[in-house]
């Protein structure tokens, strides 16, 4: 990212300017990062999705190449003590092999013998220190292990954007140690200037697709961006619950009908707010939740009893992609079907084209949260959109107007 660029983003929650690692000097600095190396082993303890390694290595590279070292600290899992297969020792491999160098590896995190590590490193050397999770005083926030992990650097920078919405160790508390010496790295800048796209920046109309199973998973997501867009398509499972709300049969459809009221509320502030909404038509029902279910095309709103809506239908399909098509910032957050099962899985792709086609005409489309990412990874869209997010959780948050621990502690 361009450093004029950085200089100008501003949080979407308080609009204060950030300060990233362009900002600063790392010549014979010891860096120590934040970074987000939770990624999946297989059963031979292997790396089988290096993207987060892959999306923290401009900022490693640029403080190597500033003439700087690099000292990273990452969580993996969630062990309850030292188990062994959550030792970040078996990412090492791979995490040289992406970015190039060898990476040295300390037994454990904080400790006499890591600080000695620690204070041998020479510029254009990285050590990867064992998992943070390993001690307790990581999550609780322990100020006194947060400080200890401070002693090993001379400049903080978090570019671990998945964990920024915890108030953990080496998230928040720790950056009170370097008052004068934090920064974002390049990961963590860039996700929130894109959210920053849609929540503050974006050409209309901005669409907002909202999917996934539960309105109750959604509703703070919902309410917040009320505000902020033009268009709101309501897909997937907690559709449901609006048709059911309307007086809609939904035979045996997912449904919260504790959330009924809720969902009369959201179409009411839309309307209020002069946002339209856009409910599915029909939809792809099953007489099963399986893959191998029969299956027929119903409207959405006259399901039989028996059956229940696992994807969007055809003239849903066409209604979302003409949305979609004409909108000029678009946010995914949710699938609109089952997408895993092959056989419920054509309304997600065919939203999904829509929004890389809308991308290719000149729209800026943002998709976060789990199961949308897993989603453009599977159809191979990730290279079609504008920006697939890294970090669930803290995406879901600042969409939800919540301010992140990580990024407040960089600030203040």
């Amino acid at each position: 990212m361009d450093c004029a660029v950085q200089n100008q983003l501003y949080l979407s929650f308080n609009f204060q300017p950030m300060r990233t690692i362009n900002d600063i000097a790392f010549t014979n600095k010891k860096a120590l990062i934040r970074v987000d190396f939770n990624v999946p082993l297989n059963e031979n303890l292997q790396v089988t999705d290096d993207t987060r390694i892959q999306a923290a290595k401009p900022t490693i590279i640029k403080i190597l190449e500033d003439g700087g070292c690099c000292i990273l600290m990452s969580h993996l899992g969630r062990p309850s003590g030292k188990e062994e297969k959550f030792s970040l020792r078996h990412i090492v491999p791979k995490v040289s092999e992406v970015l190039g160098v060898h990476v040295k590896f300390a037994e454990d995190c904080i400790g006499e013998s890591v600080r000695e590590t620690a204070e041998s490193l020479q510029p254009g050397e990285i050590l990867l220190l064992e998992n943070l999770r390993f001690h307790s005083e990581e999550k609780e926030g322990n100020e006194d292990f947060a400080k200890e992990l401070a002693a090993l650097g001379d400049i903080y920078v978090n570019d671990a954007f998945g964990t920024a919405h915890r108030a953990h160790a080496s998230t928040a508390v720790i950056a009170q140690f370097f008052p004068e010496n934090k920064c974002f790295g390049n990961l963590l800048a860039s996700e929130i200037e894109n959210v920053n796209k849609v929540l503050k920046d974006g050409q209309a109309p901005i669409t907002a697709v909202i999917g996934g199973a539960k309105v109750s998973s959604k509703i703070t997501i919902i309410e917040n961006i009320l505000d902020k867009v033009d268009h709101l398509i309501i897909g997937g499972g907690m559709a449901f619950t609006f048709v059911k709300a309307q007086g809609g049969s939904i035979g045996n459809s997912l449904v919260e009908d504790d959330k009924m009221e809720l969902a009369l509320e959201i179409l009411d502030q839309a309307s209020k707010k002069n946002v339209e909404v856009h409910l599915p038509i029909d939809s792809v029902i099953a007489n099963e939740f399986s893959n191998d279910a029969e299956t027929k095309t119903s409207l959405i709103n006259d399901i039989p009893n028996g059956w229940m809506g696992l994807d969007a239908g055809p003239e849903t399909n066409k209604l979302f992609a003409d949305v979609v098509l004409k909108s000029k910032t678009i946010l995914w957050n949710g699938p609109v079907g089952v997408f895993e099962m092959p056989s419920f899985a054509e309304g997600t792709i065919h939203i999904g084209n829509a929004i890389a086609q809308s991308t290719k005409d000149g729209a800026f489309s943002l998709v976060g949260g789990g199961d949308s990412v897993a989603a453009v990874k599977q159809f191979k869209l990730s290279d079609k959109v504008s920006y697939v997010s890294t970090g669930g959780g803290a995406m879901l948050e600042m969409l939800e107007g919540k301010s992140l621990p990580g990024v407040e502690a960089i600030l203040n």
